[in-house]
């Protein structure tokens, strides 16, 4: 299957016009999936036997970094690698120019790896590696320096193939760091940041290999690899990525660690790691705090995850209504489980977030529907709701337990449940024993209708005529 990438579709020099330049540096794959189903094992030995496969093409390592940036509003995308002078290098090339990225290839010759994962049901069964012949890289192209004279930022994803220790680049890099904040993603086997790195982000794994320390992966180790890291780079900061526990900032050996925690996120991590080096560099760029830019980034990087990985670069990006909607076609897309839940939610409170945390531990991915402020009047009165519906999606959506907010104008969900289709629909205990009016709809397209314990004790009407007594006590 010949899927697109999504990206910008403007020229570069179109794309110039009131935007910053990202630089990104680093060495490129050719990343294939090919996705299946399983359902039953072979008669030969016992391995699953994939049928109805098809193959999905996209640039990895520093170009996969690439194309995540180019999706970054505000930014123009130049990425500076060596490409294999191979067919697998051509389709990366051709990849790369539909996502908007230009392309500035330093090889002279050699082959692109290719990494190929077979999966099924949104699992890795297997990944295999081909084979490859060293790059060789030229002489730093003229190109190149002008690029990096002009960066807002510059983040270097070095894969251990040999772009990071080419001498030419790394002092053009070494001046791109005196002008402008530049971010450097490393691997254990491929070469140290240049002076002035503004942070560098190893994960914990590379921390230990880069360290030599095979001890445990706990907060206050993490810590500790990142202060030797510090002491031993020239460097500013280091932020040790530790996965969905989020991130750890070292700014010094006697300063306090800032500690960035995650929250769950199930999906394909394949790639995580590279948009929070990209979301840390472009909000770096922006002038943003070291802090602000990690803590970011590690958010982006968990709704990366959340979005489905790098199957999300094949989806339009939206900020609009639908996107809730286009977040659960992903998740359903890819073997996963929507649960809908819904109510008013005027006055958030633990009642409601009970319920929510319960809802969101059904499945892999919890949209909640609420009433418009309208729809509210309609069925509560004219003295509701207390905080409006942009407000309450806000809130809702503040809630590590929500992935998305939809609201509906109507007094009962089932026209927005239509075109949700949850796989299963979350209504409190106060509603056990009772057919909830919405189950037939539901249960139409093969989904569940269930009920979570209700917190006792705490209700929007109850709380807000208790306001209304002791106000007018006062």
């Amino acid at each position: 299957m010949d899927a697109h990438l999504a990206g910008p579709a403007a020229s570069n020099d179109e794309q110039l016009d009131g935007m910053r330049r990202l630089v990104v540096v680093g060495d490129v794959l050719l990343d294939r999936d090919i996705t299946g189903t399983a359902d039953r094992l072979s008669p030969e030995a016992p391995v699953p036997v994939i049928a109805d496969t098809q193959a999905i093409d996209r640039p990895g390592g520093a170009g996969l970094a690439a194309v995540l940036a180019a999706r970054e509003p505000g930014w123009c995308v130049t990425l500076v690698c060596g490409l294999g002078q191979d067919t697998a290098g051509a389709r990366v090339r051709t990849l790369l120019d539909q996502a908007g990225v230009e392309v500035v290839d330093l090889a002279a010759a050699g082959t692109t790896p290719v990494k190929t994962r077979i999966r099924v049901a949104d699992r890795t069964l297997l990944r295999f590696d081909t084979a490859t012949t060293p790059l060789r890289l030229g002489p730093l192209a003229d190109i190149a320096r002008a690029r990096l004279d002009e960066a807002a930022a510059v983040l270097v994803c070095d894969y251990g193939r040999g772009i990071g220790a080419h001498d030419e680049l790394r002092q053009a890099l070494t001046d791109a760091a005196r002008r402008c904040p530049l971010v450097w993603d490393p691997h254990p086997k491929g070469a140290e940041p240049v002076l002035g790195t503004a942070l560098a982000v190893p994960n914990a794994d590379e921390a230990r290999a880069l360290t030599g320390d095979s001890g445990p992966r706990e907060l206050g180790d993490d810590v500790g690899r990142g202060v030797r890291l510090l002491a031993a780079w020239p460097v500013k900061q280091v932020a040790v990525t530790q996965g969905r526990n989020g991130a750890v900032l070292i700014a010094g050996p006697s300063s306090h660690p800032l500690v960035v925690p995650g929250r769950p996120a199930a999906g394909d991590t394949c790639g995580a790691g590279d948009q929070l080096a990209v979301t840390a560099a472009v909000m770096l760029g922006a002038g943003r705090l070291p802090s602000h830019a990690v803590a970011a980034a590690v958010e982006a990087a968990t709704s990366y995850v959340q979005a489905g990985g790098p199957a999300s670069l094949y989806v339009p990006q939206s900020d609009g209504p639908s996107a809730p909607l286009e977040l659960a076609a992903r998740v359903r897309a890819r073997g996963g489980k929507v649960v809908g839940a819904g109510g008013c939610f005027d006055l958030l409170h633990a009642g409601h977030l009970s319920l929510l945390h319960q809802a969101r531990r059904l499945g892999d991915v919890l949209v909640v529907c609420i009433n418009s402020d309208d729809s509210v009047r309609r069925l509560k009165g004219h003295d509701r709701p207390v905080v409006g519906e942009r407000e309450r999606a806000a809130l809702l959506e503040a809630l590590d337990c929500v992935d998305g907010v939809l609201v509906f104008g109507e007094d009962t969900p089932e026209k927005v449940l239509a075109e949700l289709h949850p796989d299963i629909w979350v209504k409190g205990g106060d509603y056990a024993g009772q057919r909830i009016t919405e189950a037939d709809l539901v249960e139409s397209w093969g989904g569940e209708v269930v009920v979570v314990p209700y917190l006792d004790g705490h209700s929007t009407t109850n709380r807000i005529d208790q306001l209304t007594q002791q106000a007018g006590a006062r």
